[in-house]
């Protein structure tokens, strides 16, 4: 097994172990929680080389569909403006003077529509991640031990006492580079995930609840998300 950064060393005990039945059940129900409660406000840190991005907006796993507004981070604004995507295509709108957050409507018209690429993007990769982060069925809580899922220690995130976790190399993450962590609740609620992308040294980090959750409604014309 590959040998795993500790958390915090100063909060309590620190793995890498095995994980328990307890953890087990809530890392396989964890994908699982986000479909049930049908959306859930994100806040997508984007690793680049050339200065990263960072998506405020909104995931509804039941539609499979993402919204939000992006923002440069230690770059220019060229990157800057509103994107909504699927598990196949990014629809950008470049804007000159973008907004904190993402209009609950989205507009009508100024929107670019390409594929999402499968590699080489760390855009791509980070949205694709976030949008599989929901599933319509808990996973093989007995399988994940098997496949070399872990402990690795606890920590809190935004008020929440959690555990962090590895998924196996064969969990169903798509668009990652090695383990992905998961901040798992006492409940199985997510709060964060921090993933590798293959394109960048630097992993992608998604947060939870970062702002109220705002139904996503798909750009008009843009076809089926499903």
């Amino acid at each position: 097994m590959a040998a795993f950064v500790v958390v915090d060393s100063t909060s309590g005990p620190t793995g890498p172990r095995a994980l328990t039945s307890d953890e087990a059940n809530r890392l396989a129900i964890t994908r699982f929680r986000n479909y049930q409660t049908g959306g859930r406000a994100v806040t997508i840190t984007v690793p680049s080389t050339a200065g990263g991005l960072v998506i405020t907006g909104s995931v509804d796993y039941r539609a499979k569909l993402g919204y939000g507004v992006v923002h440069g981070a230690g770059r220019d604004t060229s990157s800057d403006g509103l994107v909504q995507w699927t598990a196949t295509t990014v629809l950008v709108h470049p804007m000159a003077n973008t907004p904190a957050t993402a209009p609950a409507s989205p507009p009508g018209s100024g929107w670019f529509s390409r594929p999402l690429q499968s590699s080489g993007s760390s855009l791509d990769s980070s949205l694709a991640i976030a949008l599989s982060l929901g599933s319509d069925r808990p996973d093989n809580a007995e399988l994940l031990p098997q496949n070399g899922a872990a402990w690795v220690g606890p920590d809190q995130v935004a008020g929440h006492q959690v555990d962090v976790m590895t998924g196996p190399h064969t969990h169903s993450v798509s668009g990652t580079a090695g383990d992905v962590r998961y901040w798992i609740g006492s409940d199985g609620a997510m709060y964060r995930v921090r993933a590798g992308v293959a394109s960048e040294p630097q992993p992608v980090v998604i947060d939870f609840d970062t702002q109220k959750y705002v139904q996503v409604q798909p750009v008009p014309g843009a076809g089926p998300t499903r």
